[in-house]
């Protein structure tokens, strides 16, 4: 017969060995990611010409007078509401959902099938979004007026 010391069989002090700290390792991936990143984007910069228009002649200002690409939504809205309705009421709900939208999916699975509420919201808001900024990039001609882009072609310049 043998005697068994009582606990040496439920004490099991095994480290995991799958596990790595990430301070020193991914931090200094990142670190060399963000220099690699700066210092092509400066390569780019010194290279590759990008000249700026002509000085702004304040007596004459282009027709049509668009907002750029991120704006074009809220000035497309403003050509159907009130000021204060397409550029207040309309973003500051907006911010409020995004605000709130934490707390309103309270669905812990990622999977798309399990959050279909929150896939729908969000895909509705970027088609109404995308849709405007389209309306304002080509169907916006002289005097911010409605247009055909096959018809009167487009304006704006890249």
């Amino acid at each position: 017969m043998t005697v068994v010391k009582s606990g040496s069989i439920q004490d099991v002090k095994a480290v995991p060995v799958d596990k790595v700290h990430t301070w020193p390792h991914l931090l200094g991936i990142e670190f060399v990611a963000a220099l690699a990143c700066t210092a092509f984007t400066f390569m780019f910069s010194w290279f590759v010409n990008a000249p700026l228009l002509q000085a702004a002649n304040f007596n004459q200002t282009p027709n049509p007078s668009k907002a750029p690409w991120y704006f074009l939504g809220l000035q497309e809205l403003l050509t159907m509401f009130h000021p204060m309705i397409a550029g207040v009421t309309i973003p500051g709900m907006g911010l409020i959902i995004l605000m709130l939208a934490p707390y309103l999916d309270r669905n812990e699975s990622n999977r798309p099938e399990d959050r279909k509420i929150m896939t729908s919201l969000m895909t509705v808001h970027l088609m109404f979004w995308a849709v405007l900024v389209i309306i304002g990039s080509f169907f916006r001609g002289p005097g911010f007026n409605f247009v055909f882009p096959w018809r009167e072609g487009i304006f704006f310049e890249l």
